[in-house]
């Protein structure tokens, strides 16, 4: 599964994204981190300490995430515009950038489903897998 073009562009130009990641006990958890686009259709969670985080641990644990990226432009009148992807991810020790300082470290997400609204001129879009 791939993002369309104009998806894919809003990613890009977008800095961040929130990821939701089972914690312990089954509670979601949810985080705010950088966007970047991977390879094949993937995003790529990067950080300066990302295998100490519980993120890195839930996903372990439980490699089902849910990642949502969203900008709200104007209220009146109402323009707004996101990407929700679902999928599993998978920690990457080592796989990663360590430009800036970061840790080398990296959570890739697959996506299984995507949902996006107010992109490619379109109203809401949802593929699966």
């Amino acid at each position: 599964m791939s993002f369309t073009p104009a998806e894919r562009d809003f990613l890009g130009a977008q800095p961040i994204g929130r990821l939701s990641t089972i914690g312990p006990g089954g509670q979601p958890q949810i985080r705010p981190v950088g966007v970047h686009l991977g390879p094949d259709g993937t995003v790529d969670i990067v950080g300066h300490a990302l295998a100490a985080t519980q993120k890195w641990r839930n996903v372990i644990a439980n490699p089902k995430v849910a990642f949502i990226v969203d900008e709200v432009t104007s209220v009146v009148p109402p323009r707004a515009q996101g990407i929700e992807v679902r999928g599993t991810a998978r920690a990457l020790p080592g796989e990663g950038s360590t430009d800036g300082g970061l840790s080398g470290d990296m959570i890739r997400l697959t996506p299984t489903r995507i949902v996006s609204w107010g992109i490619d001129g379109e109203g809401t879009r949802a593929r699966k897998a």
